[in-house]
């Protein structure tokens, strides 16, 4: 990209991208079929049951249909694991084996990538360390009596990698000192704690369980400590790190994301406990979150290889209130992932799933088994009919009851894009109230946001090409995709002038990118993209790229001959608009 031109030489990008296949990274993340000269699957980045993600092997570009998401394959590994242009870069090298010199990246670059290879160096000595304590230290034998009672078996501890924690107050901090690693980036790790008189530091787990926490591609990024007593906290995690940010990461996902994408579906928990309890009995396909509630970062993580949501909590108090929480979500935080279209019908999959009294998913498929499990998945209600039956369940049946739930619903049904879903919603609803429709459609109509600005705040999306198209533009927007697609034409529209004809605008900007980028000369859409800084307009390109229409230099001709003759034409109504205008004040 161009703000890294004077540390990494284009030539070394281009070896690298040369050296990967954009069709086989991501495939690792979405399943692919052929479509012609593409590939095409359902979007990693936001959530469709009708795929509109497509790949040009030929081009080494893709681009959603559905989000206008789109670039080269450094710009998806980028979006795919929320990292900066180095790090894509960094990552896809040492998958060809091509080494980027020092010197080819900024100072700043330097540090953060060498601090970031000690902190996963770190977590890995971590998990080393916790996992022979569990083995070998003199408390271990209690650790694993305590995994027994709680029903985890020894293939369960294997692949979950499982960990104790000795009771010394810097046995870890020994063990990392041995290996000559500083106490202060033990503490950046998160492991270890500053002692309150600044003298030093102490571990920060200390005579408990230890469950490593894995990114989706399978480094650990931090820790989760339970105690096996009935002492408090009950639950210790690592503190966020530069390589981990709790909102980001779902724990299990490295172990279930190949079962959640051949299923299509996903169970979401809450706890380590109830996670290794669902994939003991065969429901492979769970995932958990790490102390924190339901995130937009973690659906949209886990949305890259699934369709379907199950959201599993207990029955307590607690557990309607994060299930409450977490279907408020869908409609506020949420809608700017779904760019507004905050229930489609594509969440009509997405189910909450509230376990009978006294049961937490752990106890529940330990009693009763992963059958008993799944068929009460299957009965869940969806969102809308689990606010429903909550509200009512709060306010009762009582006129003034049923007024607070119709109050309480407007809100997330106001915010249903899809009519045919609305309606479904609101009929579902008029019948459980005993209302009529009408009733709760005039509320509705109160409620309904004027755009996706008004869903809790969501930004504006950015706009996108294909609603750029209409009256002018239609003619710039061709010439541009004619600049992508026969580049062997610019030498042409360079000498005739034609994009000083544009208006000031999104396809001007393109068509200046792409001469100055450089590529007339030959240079692939690829590199080109690469070279553009600003993110909407290699989205606006990528899609352009994407089409295809067959160019050749006759109709290329025509077109520029039609576009100038529109133009001269345009430019003579307004001259003589202007003369018009002249006269009339003169005769004043």
């Amino acid at each position: 990209m161009l703000f890294l031109a004077n540390y990494i030489p284009d030539e070394k990008v281009s070896e690298i991208r040369q050296a990967v296949d954009i069709a086989e990274v991501v495939s690792e993340t979405v399943l692919l079929r052929k479509a012609g000269k593409n590939l095409v699957g359902l979007c990693p980045f936001h959530a469709e049951k009708t795929p509109s993600f497509s790949v040009s092997p030929d081009k080494q570009i893709f681009h959603c249909f559905g989000c206008g998401s789109g670039g080269d394959v450094f710009g998806f590994v980028m979006k795919r694991d929320g990292v900066s242009f180095v790090e894509a870069l960094r990552t896809l090298a040492q998958r060809s084996g091509i080494e980027i010199p020092e010197r080819a990246l900024s100072p700043d670059d330097q540090r953060r990538l060498k601090e970031r290879d000690t902190l996963f160096e770190i977590n890995r000595l971590a998990l080393e360390f916790f996992c022979g304590a569990l083995r070998r230290d003199p408390a271990g034998p209690a650790a694993l009596g305590y995994l027994n009672r709680r029903g985890v078996g020894s293939q369960a501890i294997e692949a979950f990698k499982l960990g104790y924690a000795p009771r010394g107050w810097d046995t870890l901090l020994g063990f990392m000192t041995e290996r000559r690693i500083a106490p202060v980036m033990v503490e950046k790790a998160g492991l270890a704690v500053p002692r309150k008189d600044r003298s030093g530091f102490y571990d920060r787990f200390r005579d408990r369980l230890i469950f490593p926490i894995f990114d989706e591609t399978g480094r650990v990024v931090g820790f989760g400590g339970r105690v096996m007593d009935d002492s408090t906290p009950k639950y210790l995690n690592s503190p966020e790190t530069p390589i981990y940010t709790k909102r980001k990461v779902l724990y299990g996902l490295q172990r279930a994301k190949d079962r959640c994408r051949v299923l299509g579906s996903a169970y979401i928990v809450e706890g380590y406990l109830d996670l290794i309890s669902l994939h003991q009995a065969g429901i492979d396909n769970a995932v958990a979150t790490l102390g924190t509630a339901l995130t937009p970062e973690h659906i949209r993580l886990l949305t890259r290889y699934a369709g379907r949501m199950v959201l599993v909590y207990d029955s307590d108090d607690a557990g309607i209130r994060s299930a409450q929480r977490c279907v408020e979500l869908f409609w506020k935080e949420h809608a700017d992932f779904r760019r507004g279209d905050v229930f489609r019908e594509d969440q009509a999959d997405t189910r909450i799933l509230v376990l009978p009294e006294g049961h937490d998913p752990d106890s529940f498929v330990r009693r009763h088994g992963a059958e008993a499990f799944q068929r009460l998945a299957r009965s869940a209600p969806g969102m809308v009919s689990f606010l429903t039956e909550n509200a009512v369940k709060r306010y009762g049946l009582t006129a003034e009851g049923k007024i607070r739930v119709v109050a309480e619903l407007r809100g997330p049904l106001a915010a249903v894009n899809d009519p045919v879903a609305q309606a479904f919603y609101v009929q579902q609803l008029a019948e459980r109230l005993g209302v009529p429709e009408a009733v709760i459609l005039q509320g509705i109509a109160r409620r309904r946001p004027s755009g996706p600005s008004s869903v809790s705040g969501a930004s504006e999306p950015a706009a996108r090409p294909a609603a750029l198209a209409e009256g002018g533009e239609r003619f710039e927007r061709r010439i541009v995709t004619m600049m992508l697609q026969f580049p062997e034409m610019i030498p042409e529209i360079i000498e005739r002038r034609i994009v000083e004809c544009f208006a000031d605008g999104p396809m001007k900007r393109l068509a200046v990118d792409i001469i100055a980028g450089g590529h007339r000369s030959g240079i692939p859409v690829a590199d080109l993209l690469s070279r553009v800084e600003d993110a909407v307009r290699r989205q606006q390109l990528a899609e352009l790229a994407m089409s295809d229409e067959v160019w050749e230099p006759k109709g290329c001709r025509t077109l520029l001959t039609r576009f100038i003759e529109r133009r001269r034409k345009k430019v003579a109504r307004r001259s003589l608009q202007q003369e018009i205008e002249a006269a009339e004040k003169g005769q004043d």
